[in-house]
């Protein structure tokens, strides 16, 4: 069976994308990232999804000592965007997708993997840069320039399954493949139910709201 990386976050898309390497036939390995944000919740959420789709899972731990972001540095506020404002959200991590990509890529050579997973989407791209085509685009480069399996014409493929998705698109996909919603963590903070205000939680609530769905992780 073909082997996948999958970048697992505990939120929904990550989870989504998951189930649905696994309904492509893929053997998948779970990517989960520890690197120093705000609360351990996704972590946990993380660990739940792997452990019920029966994929192996590994947790890196890693650490942004400079920070640079909300989600790193407690003393930031998390606020919301202002609709059709432009601009880079308080929430962007400086690189986070490069390096996380890069963990996965060395672990998807390593392993004989020739797949990785990420769940980056369009409602994602208008904020964060290394969430656009073009960036994946150009990663695919450096995977084929920069590794031995690049050189050597045997390159491992980027998939970004959810990349031109709306959010409810997604839902109403991980609703067919099955994917335990429950589990999932999408809000930027802590806590033992999502705060419901900030810009995560508004796109996860539309998204379900679109999809004519219940979100089973608020009850």
């Amino acid at each position: 069976m073909k082997k996948a990386v999958v970048l697992l976050s505990g939120g929904l898309d990550s989870a989504v994308t998951l189930y649905l390497a696994k309904k492509k036939g893929f053997s998948c390995q779970c990517l989960i990232f520890d690197y120093g944000q705000r609360h351990r919740r996704e972590i946990a959420s993380a660990r739940k999804i792997a452990v019920s789709s029966g994929c192996p899972f590994k947790v890196i731990r890693i650490s942004f000592p400079w920070k640079g972001s909300a989600l790193l540095d407690n003393s930031k506020k998390l606020r919301l965007r202002i609709p059709g404002k432009s601009g880079i959200p308080a929430s962007y991590v400086p690189a986070r997708n490069i390096v996380f990509l890069s963990f996965a890529l060395s672990f998807a050579e390593a392993s004989g993997a020739r797949a990785l997973f990420i769940g980056a989407h369009t409602q994602d791209y208008s904020g964060y840069p290394d969430c656009r085509p073009g960036f994946f685009s150009a990663y695919r480069k450096v995977i084929a320039a920069g590794t031995k399996s690049g050189v050597e014409g045997k390159g491992i493929k980027i998939f970004t399954p959810l990349i031109n998705k709306g959010k409810a698109e997604i839902v109403r996909l991980g609703d067919r493949l099955k994917v335990p919603f429950k589990f999932t963590w999408s809000c930027y903070r802590g806590g033992e139910k999502p705060c419901g205000s900030c810009d995560s939680c508004h796109l996860r609530a539309r998204g379900f709201y679109q999809a004519g769905l219940n979100d089973p992780a608020i009850g």
